[in-house]
């Protein structure tokens, strides 16, 4: 087990070295960050000064590795824009951007698994119908339409929950919380439909395909012919057996969440990660879009690491042939 986990940190260090002087390039193709910070008025000697002490006369291999030495300590230089350290505006923003991010997944799982067994076990039902229909629209609709569609219906029309920002929160340490204050739960509601939409159709499309093609396996029929009733059959032995595509859909789509919800987080100016990347892109912030790009890379690595324990946890085959490979 401790050998699986290291040799896949291996397999992670090139991705990680890819990503990392993919974002470094960012400073030195993209922009003018000298003229960002000194603004319209500056000598030239202000300029060689500025350039001397960003390191910026080095040549690119020698910045480069200074920059993979700091962002292995978690230090991206400051923002242009906020001249604040990047690790300080990526804290004060990660709290909200993974609430919301870990809310939608967990309603794109609870509705979605539920669905899915249900228009497998039940396939001409007029429910499972109704939910095809819903899993339709959710799949063909882009998800800053539905959040728009939302905020009219909820916020608009009937004005029972809010239609931007996060509410009230409750500061626990260094996290800031709003599962703690009514506001903040119904400021969340909006965006992690909209957010976690997609994700649910796809959990409830995938389970009902596995579960329609489990169902017609030959060792379906003879737990049937055991004697077996429906509630095993369905439950302990063919949605067992869905769950390693559910894991892989489930653990990429965790990060595409975290990823991708800036445009959540644009339409409900939701002030995460998301928002904060889409204004450094306006302002042409690089640290902070390096930064960016640097921890979802981390996150993938993470998340594709968990989907492997998850794998040896679930399937008996794979812990066979890891133990046979100790061997």
């Amino acid at each position: 087990m401790f050998a699986f986990i290291v040799s896949r940190l291996f397999q992670a260090l090139p991705v990680m070295f890819t990503v990392s002087l993919i974002s470094f390039a960012m400073f030195a193709y993209v922009g003018d960050p000298v003229a960002i910070m000194l603004g319209q008025d500056y000598t030239e000697a202000q300029r060689q000064a500025l350039i001397r002490d960003l390191g910026l006369d080095q040549p690119f291999f020698v910045q480069f590795f200074e920059y993979l030495k700091n962002a292995v300590q978690g230090e991206f230089g400051l923002s242009y824009r906020l001249a604040r350290p990047v690790s300080d505006l990526i804290l004060e923003r990660a709290p909200a951007t993974l609430e919301l991010s870990f809310t939608a997944a967990f309603l794109a799982l609870a509705i979605g698994v539920p669905m899915g067994v249900y228009t497998g076990l039940y396939r001409e039902s007029w429910l499972s119908r109704f939910f095809l229909t819903i899993s339709l629209i959710g799949v063909s609709l882009p998800t800053f339409l539905i959040g728009i569609l939302l905020i009219l219906v909820f916020a608009v029309m009937l004005g029972v929950l809010p239609s931007f920002g996060r509410g009230d929160t409750v500061a626990i340490g260094w996290w800031t919380t709003g599962f703690l204050t009514a506001s903040g739960l119904k400021a969340l509601i909006l965006p992690s439909i909209t957010l976690g939409l997609f994700q649910m159709t796809l959990i409830m499309r995938l389970v009902r395909a596995e579960m329609l093609e489990v169902l017609r396996t030959d060792y379906i029929k003879f737990a049937r012919a055991r004697g077996l009733s429906n509630r095993a059959v369905h439950f302990g032995h063919a949605l067992k057996n869905t769950l390693v595509p559910v894991i892989t859909i489930t653990g990429l789509q965790l990060g595409a969440i975290i990823a991708f919800a800036i445009v959540t987080e644009t339409v409900f100016q939701w002030p995460g990660m998301g928002l904060l990347f889409i204004q450094a892109v306006s302002n042409a912030d690089i640290p902070i879009m390096a930064a960016y790009l640097m921890m979802i890379a981390l996150l993938f690595v993470i998340i594709n690491l968990v989907v492997d324990l998850l794998y040896y946890l679930v399937d008996p085959r794979l812990r066979g042939s890891l133990a046979g490979s100790a061997r």
